[in-house]
């Protein structure tokens, strides 16, 4: 029972007690236990990535497996282990329509699916187990850039969280042993606006010291939930007057107060981590509400888009009370750090690194922001393809994914400058991975390690 209860509360956690330990910690963590790494951070220095590989002729290629079915889940790495999930049917043989377009129908299949959580070997890519968590006709259809497993595991060492939406809540130890599961029903992600656009679920579990947190906003249904890690019961729920989002939700600090912060349209906002007691809420901005808020000292980054604005922010983490959307950006309030309202992105979260914010929208067009001041340092277009992973840095470079499948990677700093575009052989709607050595690409059919070792 020791070694569970160590495991549970890694080295990590228990330390971040405080706004400057939880940033100390994203500088330090060696993990990449959830989406976009360490609470959506991001990045991971001292990685020692080579400097570029050839998935054709194997150069630089530790592993390259096949993973079937469709999954928009990131690789999550904890020391030696991967996580990944996937949805497999035999009749779902669409693929995902890359590029930008307006298409907003679903996919029309009700063929049974079997939802899978898969536990990798890091060195050598082997399967050491895969998991049926659940067998069954989506309850949800799915858009033509999604699938019916986006969310990303969460782990901290010692659980493994895989959250399906409709299709339940699975949590898993590392050697894949079923610890609890729970089911909230139908979560009907839906764009309010036109009701048969049904999009599926995309909002990932996010795991703090002996909490897990998750965010379900649907037309159905619309709440912000903290479980028990270890048995899934229900610490607080809070409903909220939410449209459909596809967002996953944050920590930050306020000082040595823990918060879940979480996007939205009508209710952006924070939450105490313990109570549930909400700290602070804001409405406007986007009415597609799709990346997770950012995190970086005392601040917290939130963007978004679509309809008539496309908000980016910087808030302060201690704000408290109802915030108003600013009328002005030049003089947001004294909530605000900096606020523009027409620099968003539609589909990606934003990235803090080395102070400086980078946000790369649909289009392909990047921008560098002073994450201070909030100062724009260039604009560029990486490539004129379509772009939905987000962008992730490791030792003064920037890589990111293009939906056709091409990596680009340039030189972190306030000037842009492109090192390598290297095809990964077929489309890549996903977040990369970083770890010791490595870096984890998924397309559309594979996941790919990346390693001169």
């Amino acid at each position: 029972m020791s070694l569970i209860l160590i495991f549970a509360l890694p080295a990590f956690a228990q330390k971040v007690d405080s706004d400057k330990a939880f940033f100390t910690s994203m500088e330090e963590n060696r993990q990449w236990p959830s989406y976009r790494g360490y609470y959506a951070s991001g990045y991971l220095d001292d990685a020692a990535l080579p400097d570029s590989f050839n998935v054709e002729t194997s150069y630089n290629i530790k592993w390259n497996i096949e993973i079937p079915g469709l999954g928009l889940s990131c690789p999550t790495i904890w020391d030696n282990r991967v996580f990944i999930t996937t949805a497999v049917s035999s009749q779902d043989k669409e693929g995902y329509l890359t590029g930008l377009y307006g298409d907003i129908e679903p996919v029309e299949d009700s063929s049974e699916h079997v939802w899978k959580v898969y536990c990798f070997d890091k060195s050598s890519g082997k399967l050491v187990w895969e998991r049926d968590a659940f067998k069954g006709i989506p309850m949800v259809k799915r858009h033509p850039k999604s699938s019916h497993a986006n969310t990303t595991v969460a782990t901290d060492g010692y659980h493994v969280v895989a959250f399906f939406g409709s299709e339940g809540l699975y949590c898993y130890n590392v050697d894949g042993e079923l610890l609890w599961k729970r089911d909230f029903g139908l979560i009907n992600s839906t764009w309010h606006v036109v009701e048969s656009a049904e999009w599926e679920f995309s909002s990932s579990p996010v795991i703090f010291g002996n909490k897990l947190v998750i965010q379900a906003d649907a037309l159905n249904t619309a709440f912000v939930a903290v479980l028990d890690l270890s048995s899934g019961r229900t610490i607080w729920r809070q409903e909220r007057d939410e449209i459909s989002g596809w967002c996953t939700p944050n920590i930050y600090f306020d000082g040595e107060k823990a918060r879940v912060a979480v996007n939205g349209f009508k209710h952006r906002g924070g939450y105490d981590l313990e109570t549930g007691e909400e700290i602070w809420k804001m409405s406007g901005g986007g009415d597609i509400p799709v990346p997770a808020p950012v995190v970086w000292k005392d601040l917290i980054y939130f963007n978004s888009a679509h309809g008539s604005h496309a908000p980016l922010m910087a808030l302060k983490n201690r704000i408290v009370g109802e915030i108003s959307y600013p009328e002005k950006e030049e003089d947001p309030g004294d909530d605000f750090a900096w606020f523009y309202d027409r620099q968003g992105a539609y589909m990606t979260s934003v990235l803090v690194y080395d102070s400086l914010l980078y946000r790369l929208r649909w289009n392909g067009n990047l921008s560098c922001f002073d994450a201070r001041s909030g100062k724009i340092i260039y604009k560029n277009t990486v490539n004129t393809s379509s772009f939905i992973a987000c962008p992730v840095a490791s030792d003064g470079k920037i890589y990111m994914v293009s939906e056709i499948g091409d990596l680009y990677i340039a030189e972190a700093g306030r000037e842009y400058k492109l090192l390598q575009k290297i095809p990964l052989g077929e489309a890549s709607l996903v977040t990369p991975a970083i770890s010791e050595g490595m870096l984890i690409l998924r397309t559309a059919s594979r996941m790919i390690a990346v390693s001169e070792h």
